[in-house]
Order: C-alpha cells, then structure tokens, then sequence
C-alpha cells in the first residue's frame, strides 16, 4: 500500500472528506500532520507546497496530489487507484 501523509487541522471538514475517501479506497495508514498544534509542521507543508495556506494537502508516495477537491478528482478521473496501489 501507498504511503499517504496528509497535512490537516483538528477541526477541518475537508480533511475528514479526503479522509473517508481514502478509508473507502483500503488506506489503512494516513500520517496525519496537525498543522494547527505545531506551526513547525505549518512552514513544513508551506515548503513541500509552496504558496499552500489551506489544509488538506496531500501526498501518495512523496507525490503532491492536491487538497480534498484534487483527490476525488483523481478518483472520478480513475487516476488514484493507480497511485495507491504502489
């Protein structure tokens, strides 16, 4: 399976939506990276994402994927089965 991180906030319902998205696809492991209890982690995903200010964001396998609208993109496109596959 996939290495999926997904940078989010504790109270944001988008991550949960890209969440159950993933959940539904067999990801059993999500590296989550709480944004709004370390701002370290903040810069971070500003630096893998430059000009990123809004959660998710969201990595397969080190790949940027985008945030909740890009990854049921992926999907209705059939392009994320593939991706978390590998």
């Amino acid at each position: 399976m996939a290495k999926v991180e997904m940078y989010c906030t504790a109270v944001c319902p988008y991550c949960v939506r890209a969440e159950a998205l993933l959940r539904r696809k067999g990801v059993t492991e999500i590296e989550k990276i709480m944004v709004d209890r370390d701002p370290a982690k903040r810069q971070e995903m500003e630096a893998r994402v430059p000009g990123a200010r809004t959660v998710p964001q969201i990595f397969i396998n080190g790949l940027h994927v985008g945030g909740c609208d890009d990854i049921h993109e992926l999907d209705r496109q059939g392009k994320l089965d593939p991706l978390l596959a590998n």
